[in-house]
C-alpha cells in the first residue's frame, strides 16, 4: 500500500524528512478495523513528533492523526461497525498514523462519518473535535446541553484548529458566552462567524481588554497556545472557584500558587490519553463522535477545514507541516485521494 513515513526527524525543507513508500497492507484482529483512508487532516501533533531529532527510525515511520474512510475489514471482536462503513477518527499516538492507503484502528475510538459531509470535509473533524469537547466538558465540566446564563470562557488561540471547533461547543450546545483571542483581521472574522460573541488580540493585554469588552473575570479559560506565556494572565482572569485547562506542553514550571487564593483549578487536556492507557471508557471517544455526527448534520456546528490538498503524497503532506509551522493557519488543512 502507498504511504507516507519518516526514517529520520528532519528540518520539513528537507526532501526526506517525509518520502512516498510502500508498505504491506495490514490485517485486522481483535477490535480493530481495517479503514481504506480517502482523506487526512494534519494537526500541530504531527509537526511536534516530525521536528528535528538524532534518533533514526529502524524501519518507515507513519504519521497522521485525523482520517475519514470507509471500513474494508473488521476483527473478530468488532461489534460497533460492518464492512462499507464511511468512519472518521483520529486514531491512537502509539500505533501507525493515518498516512497511508489502509490503517487499522481500534473501533472504540471511531465515529461514524457524518452523512452530510465529503470525505475531506469530515477528515478535518475527529482530532480538534475530540480535544475540544473532553477539554470543556469533561476536564472543565461545563454542562453540556444546557444553558448557562453568565458564564463566560476566553478560548486563547480561537482561529485554529480546535478553537475553531471549541468555540461552536462552547457557543451552540453549552450557551456559553464566548471571547475568543485572534490577532489578525482574518482570523477575527474567522471567529466571529463561529460564533464568538467577543474578541481580544492574544499579543495585548489580555486582562486589560477583558475589562473593555466587560468583564472583570471568566469562569473558564480554554489555552490553546504557549501555555508558559499565557499562564499568568490567565491565572489573573479566571473568576474564583472557576477552571483553566490548556492543552499545550509547557516549557518551564508553572506557578500553580497563583490559584491558591481563588480556589480554582487547572487541568490538562491531552486527546490521545484513552487510547494510550486503554482507559475502562475508552469507548467514550467512539460515542462522542458520533454526537459530533449529529451535531454536523443537524447543522448546529459545521467542520471547519479551510484548505484542501490532493493528492496524498510526501510533497503535499511536507507543503501542509511547512505551513502549519508559520503558526498563522485558520481552521485545518486537509489531504484528499492516494
Amino acid at each position: 500500500m502507498k504511504a507516507v513515513a519518516l526514517t529520520r526527524y528532519l528540518p520539513i525543507e528537507n526532501p526526506e524528512s517525509l518520502v512516498d513508500v510502500q508498505l504491506d497492507k495490514p490485517t485486522p484482529k481483535g477490535r480493530d478495523i481495517l479503514v481504506e483512508i480517502k482523506a487526512i487532516a494534519v494537526n500541530p501533533v504531527d509537526v511536534k513528533v516530525r521536528a528535528p531529532k538524532d534518533t533514526v527510525e529502524p524501519a518507515p515511520r507513519v504519521l497522521g492523526w485525523d482520517a475519514a474512510g470507509v471500513v474494508q475489514a473488521i476483527g473478530p471482536e468488532v461489534s460497533r461497525f460492518k464492512v462499507g462503513d464511511r468512519v472518521f477518527y483520529a486514531g491512537d499516538i502509539t500505533r501507525p498514523g493515518s498516512n497511508s492507503e489502509f490503517q487499522l484502528v481500534d473501533e472504540r475510538i471511531v465515529g461514524h462519518m457524518p452523512q452530510s459531509l465529503a470525505f475531506e470535509q469530515a477528515a478535518a473533524l475527529p482530532l480538534t473535535a475530540i480535544t475540544a469537547w473532553e477539554a470543556l466538558f469533561d476536564r472543565l465540566h461545563v454542562p453540556a446541553a444546557t444553558s448557562l446564563p453568565g458564564k463566560s470562557i476566553l478560548i486563547i488561540g480561537g482561529a485554529g484548529g480546535v478553537g475553531s471547533i471549541a468555540i461552536q461547543l462552547a457557543v451552540k450546545v453549552a450557551g456559553l458566552n464566548v471571547i475568543a483571542t485572534a490577532s489578525r483581521p482574518e482570523s477575527e472574522k474567522w471567529v466571529r462567524e463561529l460564533g464568538a460573541q467577543h474578541v481580544i488580540n492574544h499579543f495585548g493585554d489580555l486582562s486589560a481588554q477583558l475589562k473593555e469588552q466587560g468583564f472583570d473575570s471568566v469562569d473558564y479559560v480554554l489555552i490553546l497556545n504557549d501555555t508558559d506565556h499565557h499562564f499568568p494572565a490567565a491565572a489573573a482572569v479566571v473568576a474564583p472557584q472557576g477552571t483553566i485547562c490548556t492543552i499545550v506542553e509547557n516549557a518551564a514550571p508553572l506557578d500553580v500558587s497563583l490559584l491558591k487564593a481563588k480556589s480554582a483549578g487547572f487541568v490538562w487536556e491531552f486527546m490521545f490519553t484513552r487510547s494510550m492507557f486503554q482507559t475502562a471508557d475508552m469507548e467514550q471517544q467512539g460515542y462522542l463522535l458520533d454526537r459530533v455526527a449529529g451535531l454536523i448534520d443537524n447543522k448546529t456546528i459545521v467542520t471547519t477545514v479551510n484548505q484542501v490538498l490532493s493528492p496524498i503524497n510526501a510533497a503535499n503532506l511536507r507543503q501542509a507541516h511547512a505551513t502549519l509551522e508559520t503558526g498563522r493557519v485558520i481552521g485545518k488543512i486537509v489531504l484528499k485521494d492516494f
